[in-house]
């Protein structure tokens, strides 16, 4: 086995360790936290979220992905970016400190001043290690990434529940999320033992500017285009229907945003072959391939299960959140798919292509809010989830274009884990409706879902089941 595959193998299972872990816990603290705290809570939250993910992309600016890309680092590269990212940070976060009463007006909620100030320090927490983060990432050493991530969403999700059960509401959820950046800040810089020296040239940015620009445009677009329902909920609907979405957005992100992630490892795999446009084409086929039978049944199980899934984890009150979960998740069925094409182009130096991919969805999102408007919430996210699925076609359609990689052979790659949880999300709902009692009912979808996943995937797909087990096996010698 090349010492490439061997280093792509342990990043995926690190990876995986890491989103798995970090998700699993933020899950189990989101749970406790939703029985503790109400939607107006979360709908506070929600709000605030909007401007303070969209910083988190204005400080980094793309740069990381240049420095992952970048053959030759220097102590320019690495300390150059370093100042530029604080420097932004502290420009943003004055800048949203002086404007958060304008926020606060905007959603007709005086206490967001406060909650979002407080809120905003991450945004200086998180540019503090951005460039140890870099560089773990570009060394592939997903352990220690694990490591640190688990450390602070472990700490930061014991003082959100405190500060929960003590009565403090929504500031629970403010402290839980500045700690968590400012706990980031120990474990990275313990780990890569980098420091900063007085060292910036601004050839760096001249060098990096190009490539970081159009990753940065299409950040900001994701994360604006993540939370425009949020901003449009908080405008136009009561602050307790924002916290309903902003649960189900949450829960639907626990697995989203672990396939991301997981998955995210692939450019960093891909732009260490960028000049190998073979070898690239030939992984990206098997990742496909190997990704959809991951994701797409993942996704579907949580579809058919939503109702009482949400009924025993987060209790009754949480039920109207159902729906845009269950949409929301139709909506990220082929994400992580659309993510890998669109790390390929970034890798192959095309940020301009995949740039242009995500000004596409984001025109086709646009349209989808302005037909989706006339209905309600729902309309809203019907029109999402089409939109996504669009967007992936049209980076199918690149990907043919800058690397030869025929559409059919994508659909092609995804069509077994469509037919195959469609048919087993249909039994295992089938089967349920026999039996009234709501947790007999979880029960029962997943155990018949995941049943028939277990067998078809042994009797079709033999080659994928034997990898799984041996990646799974991995998987839990290194988490041990």
């Amino acid at each position: 086995m090349s010492d490439l595959k061997n280093k792509m193998l342990g990043a995926l299972t690190w990876s995986s360790i890491d989103r798995v872990a970090q998700q699993g816990v933020q899950f189990l603290i989101g749970i406790v936290l939703a029985r503790l705290l109400s939607p107006t809570d979360y709908g506070l939250m929600g709000m605030v979220m909007i401007f303070a993910t969209l910083s988190y992309v204005l400080v980094e600016s793309g740069f990381n992905y240049a420095l992952v890309r970048t053959k030759n680092l220097t102590a320019a590269h690495a300390n150059t970016i370093f100042y530029t990212n604080l420097g932004i940070s502290v420009v943003l976060y004055l800048l949203l400190y002086v404007t958060a009463p304008s926020i606060s007006r905007f959603f007709n909620q005086p206490e967001l001043t406060a909650i979002a100030r407080v809120t905003f320090l991450a945004i200086l927490f998180n540019a503090c290690y951005l460039v140890p983060y870099a560089l773990i990432n570009k060394a592939l050493d997903y352990k220690s990434l694990a490591k640190i991530n688990l450390s602070a969403t472990l700490i930061a999700g014991t003082i959100g529940i405190l500060l929960a059960y003590n009565g403090y509401g929504v500031w629970a959820l403010v402290f839980q999320q500045t700690a968590y950046h400012f706990f980031r800040i120990f474990g990275f810089y313990y780990q890569t033992r980098w420091k900063p020296a007085l060292i910036f040239k601004w050839q760096v940015i001249k060098e990096y500017y190009k490539f970081s620009s159009h990753i940065m445009a299409s950040s900001l677009l994701t994360i604006l285009f993540n939370n425009i329902y949020t901003l449009i909920l908080g405008k136009l609907y009561p602050i307790k229907q924002v916290g309903f979405y902003t649960q189900a957005y949450k829960a639907s992100e626990t697995a989203n945003f672990t396939f991301q992630a997981i998955f995210n490892a692939t450019y960093n795999l891909f732009a260490q072959i960028h000049d190998e446009r073979e070898r690239l084409v030939r992984i990206l086929n098997t990742l496909i391939e190997r990704a959809a039978l991951i994701v797409i049944p993942i996704t579907a199980l949580l579809i058919v299960a939503a109702h009482p899934l949400f009924y025993t984890l987060f209790g009754e009150k949480w039920l109207p959140s159902v729906p845009y979960f269950q949409l929301i998740c139709t909506a990220n069925l082929l994400i992580p798919l659309y993510q890998i094409n669109i790390h390929s182009l970034n890798a192959i130096g095309k940020s301009n292509v995949s740039f242009g991919i995500e000004l596409s969805k984001r025109v086709l999102i646009l349209l989808s809010i302005v037909i989706g408007l006339k209905w309600n919430i729902l309309g809203l996210l019907v029109g999402y989830a089409i939109a996504c699925s669009m967007a992936w076609i049209i980076s199918c359609s690149e990907v043919k274009r800058q690397l030869q990689l025929p559409i059919l052979r994508q659909f092609r790659h995804i069509l077994p884990a469509l037919t195959l949880s469609a048919t087993l999300g249909i039994i295992s709902y089938w089967a349920s409706t026999l039996c009234p009692d709501v947790y007999a009912q979880l029960a029962i979808r997943a155990g018949v879902f995941l049943g028939g996943y277990a067998l078809l995937t042994r009797l079709f797909f033999p080659t994928f089941w034997q990898q799984a087990i041996e990646y799974v096996s991995d998987f839990f010698k290194k988490a041990a």
